[in-house]
């Protein structure tokens, strides 16, 4: 159980999340910055604490961080998979 939090099952991301055609090729970035989605995941994936990345990353913040986990869910939520056969 997760304590006595309550946790909402969706951040919205809508307005921290950008993309910008001339930007990183495009990718999804964090508030118009050059840091994408992806390499906050890649972050995240390589074991960097939350609090290792705010302080590499001054720009960003928890929300940011939130932000990028909640877009990448929902793009894992919303991708179709083919049944084999």
């Amino acid at each position: 159980m997760a304590g006595d939090r309550e946790y909402s099952a969706t951040v919205s991301y809508s307005e921290i999340i950008t993309i910008e055609p001339g930007k990183r090729g495009g990718k999804p970035c964090v508030r118009g910055l050059r840091i994408t989605v992806y390499d906050v995941l890649e972050y995240l994936a390589s074991g960097m604490s939350e609090e290792e990345i705010l302080r590499d990353f001054p720009d960003l913040t928890s929300e940011d961080l939130r932000a990028c986990l909640a877009f990448a869910a929902d793009r894992e939520r919303r991708f179709v998979t083919v049944p084999a056969g």
